[in-house]
């Protein structure tokens, strides 16, 4: 049974930093890509970054010089560090893993940035 359990969130002023973490279970992790998501009241949920199972990482461009992923194939947890946040950043973030065509996430954990 795949499981994520994300962890980290919570409020923060604009210019701060937060870092999430995804504990991972069920999965063979180091084999996985994983992936952060976001969805913000009233929009669609959208790819923030993602790690291959060789550590290459892809940001989507709002995020790029501000937020980094990481993952530590011993712990099965996946990272995602966030520095000079903004408003903009304040969603609800999911961690993702597909299993072959099936898509899996975690319960989510608020980020809230004031201005």
């Amino acid at each position: 049974q795949v499981q994520l359990v994300e962890s980290g969130g919570g409020l923060v002023e604009a210019g701060g930093s937060l870092r999430l973490s995804c504990a991972a279970s069920g999965i063979s992790f180091r084999f996985n890509a994983m992936g952060w998501y976001r969805q913000a009241p009233g929009k669609q949920r959208e790819s923030v970054a993602g790690i291959t199972s060789a550590g290459s990482t892809n940001y989507t461009d709002s995020v790029k010089g501000r937020f980094t992923i990481s993952r530590d194939n011993v712990k099965n947890t996946v990272y995602l560090r966030m520095n000079s946040l903004k408003p903009e950043d304040t969603a609800v973030y999911y961690c993702n893993v597909y299993r072959g065509p099936q898509a899996y996430w975690g319960q989510g954990t608020q980020v809230t940035v004031s201005s």
